[in-house]
């Protein structure tokens, strides 16, 4: 199955109104490797893992720094640290939601938390996640009771367990929907589309990209 985009360019809601086989997991990586001839999964998940020590060490470097960016990231990794399980997973989440940190971006507005007692609010939401937590406190990032996916104020996928299966669907629906970056994440997101799913649009890297590029290529 294919999905186009009909002429008139509808909003989100009315184009899965029309497919509503992309709120599905599996039709949104079928989709994601029609329009690329990769797969998604298998590309993020290794290549994220391939690197992961590497941007965790770096997070770790900048975090002994002075600055509002790396104050942030020291209080990442201290509530990493607190964390009872150090497993794959949660190494995962470090490396991802460290990144836009690193790379001197505005995450606000595309991480969003509700204790789960509350109706999720999602007014003025082009693009976030939406983490169901316990409590509001930094611990959110990493043992999150779910994530859900927000798409122009629209709950697009929800109940996805962790972080990078959040990115990972996320990345499919904005290849599947013709979704642009978040405009204060667009060198978070392009990291992932060049340097994790090797997806070159024959532009050059930004300073910024190229350089940590070449910290996590070094022997």
């Amino acid at each position: 199955m294919t999905f186009t985009i009909v002429q008139g360019s509808p909003g989100v809601r009315e184009f899965l109104e029309n497919w509503p086989a992309l709120r599905m997991q599996s039709q949104v990586f079928a989709e994601f490797h029609r329009i690329t001839n990769v797969n998604l999964r298998n590309q993020f998940y290794c290549e994220l893992d391939r690197y992961t020590p590497k941007l965790v060490a770096l997070y770790q470097q900048k975090s002994s720094r002075t600055g509002k960016g790396a104050e942030a990231l020291r209080e990442m990794l201290r509530i990493y640290d607190l964390e009872e399980e150090h497993d794959i997973n949660m190494r995962r989440t470090l490396a991802l939601r460290g990144l836009a940190v690193y790379l001197r971006e505005d995450d606000t507005e595309f991480y969003k938390t509700c204790n789960g007692e509350d109706e999720m609010e999602t007014t003025d939401t082009p693009l976030a996640f939406l983490s169901v937590a316990p409590d509001s406190t930094g611990s959110s990032s990493f043992s999150p009771e779910n994530i859900s996916i927000v798409i122009e104020d629209e709950v697009v996928m929800s109940e996805l367990p962790r972080l990078a299966d959040a990115f990972v669907v996320l990345l499919g629906l904005i290849y599947a929907l013709h979704l642009d970056y978040p405009k204060k994440l667009t060198h978070t997101f392009t990291f992932i589309q060049k340097v994790l799913l090797c997806l070159d649009d024959n532009k050059a890297l930004k300073p910024c990209l190229l350089s940590l590029k070449n910290e996590l290529l070094k022997e």
